[in-house]
């Protein structure tokens, strides 16, 4: 009995492996800035041809962009695929899905009603990409991290300056102890004033500012739990955090990508306190009536 329940454990795993994997695109852009030379050279071909690629060889994908077999591969399994076979599934699982919204670039004649449709779409596949590339583990290992903390410090500048102080205010409504640090200067004070107690959430688009890559560093060197949500894999702030949430944003000529990452960094960060909240559901449901009633003296 056990060996044949090993040989289904084994048929499973084989199944598993070698099974499309979704979003396979949008995967490849948001790690394109962390490849080699050669494997860029592979992304350029199959971002561009995806269709070619699925009736290729291994052999013909290596000849077309200039590269080794062994850099087809590697390329393969740095996407978390097991091979090229698999990636050849994963693209004709996805070329053959209709595209419900495309990336446009806008025209300096587009009518409003245009302007507007172009920009809403690309919100909402922001959060199609997002939602394609986002690691659950993570996002639980986050939330543990978080739940743990006896105090979270926020780090934020530039355009996720205003993310960090909703994901603050959103903390505070579950009644966790939070601040929202968007100064430079005075992260780098909280950042080396915190200690293994302490948790750091920064959002960083493109997890190269200077100034949040220095605070997470410094905190990290204290002994802080760091989490980052970012848009590019392998960017220089993933060096200091224990735990990273990609999101998946897009750039053209008139909207760039930390435009509209802003949706998808909300929406991570709604994730997180949807299920830190639901973890101890008693005592959030409990805050939440309470600074309601607070906040309804605000109100006429």
């Amino acid at each position: 009995m056990k060996n044949e329940a090993g040989k289904t454990a084994k048929r499973r795993s084989k199944v598993t492996e070698g099974a499309p994997v979704e979003h396979v695109l949008p995967r490849i852009r948001s790690r394109y800035n962390s490849l080699g030379r050669s494997a860029r050279q592979i992304a350029d071909f199959v971002l561009e041809t995806p269709n070619a690629v699925i009736s290729m060889s291994v052999t013909e994908l290596a000849e077309a962009t200039a590269v080794s077999q062994g850099s087809v591969i590697n390329f393969c399994q740095a996407l978390g695929m097991s091979g090229f076979q698999q990636l050849k599934l994963s693209l004709a699982h996805e070329v053959v899905q209709p595209v419900q919204f495309i990336h446009e670039d806008l025209d300096r004649d587009d009518p409003l009603d245009t302007v507007c449709r172009k920009l809403f779409h690309s919100g909402v596949q922001a959060l199609r990409d997002t939602l394609s590339i986002l690691d659950t583990n993570e996002m639980q290992r986050a939330v543990d991290i978080l739940r743990a903390a006896k105090r979270i410090e926020i780090y934020g500048v530039g355009s996720s300056a205003p993310i960090a102080e909703d994901a603050h205010y959103r903390m505070l409504r579950i009644g966790l102890r939070a601040t929202a640090v968007t100064d430079s200067h005075i992260q780098a004070i909280s950042a080396s004033l915190t200690d293994p107690e302490v948790a750091v959430l920064t959002i960083s688009h493109s997890g190269a500012t200077h100034e949040t890559v220095t605070a997470t560093r410094l905190a990290k060197e204290r002994g802080a739990k760091t989490i980052v949500i970012t848009n590019f894999a392998r960017s220089p702030i993933q060096a200091h955090a224990d735990v990273t949430l990609y999101t998946m944003a897009r750039e053209t000529k008139f909207r760039t990508e930390a435009m509209t990452s802003r949706i998808a960094q909300l929406c991570v960060i709604d994730s997180l306190i949807a299920a830190m909240g639901l973890a101890d559901y008693e005592r959030a449901t409990e805050v939440l009536r309470h600074t309601f009633d607070v906040l309804s003296i605000k109100r006429f």
